[in-house]
């Protein structure tokens, strides 16, 4: 059965992708490898909350 995303799955998933396109920003064009990675660690954290929400959900 198809399921359909949250607003809050959905703001998660696109937040996601915008700060790896960020974290990339800081590594290649600004040459600050240190935030660049500290940055490019929140989004697979966020996605093990969203992964941890779905399962109690379920």
């Amino acid at each position: 059965m198809k399921k359909k995303f949250t607003i809050a799955e959905l703001a998660i998933l696109i937040l996601s992708i915008v700060i790896i396109f960020i974290s990339e920003y800081y590594y290649t064009i600004l040459k600050d490898h240190d935030r660049a990675i500290f940055i490019g660690l929140w989004p697979p954290t966020m996605l093990i909350l969203l992964v941890y929400l779905n399962t109690k959900k379920n």
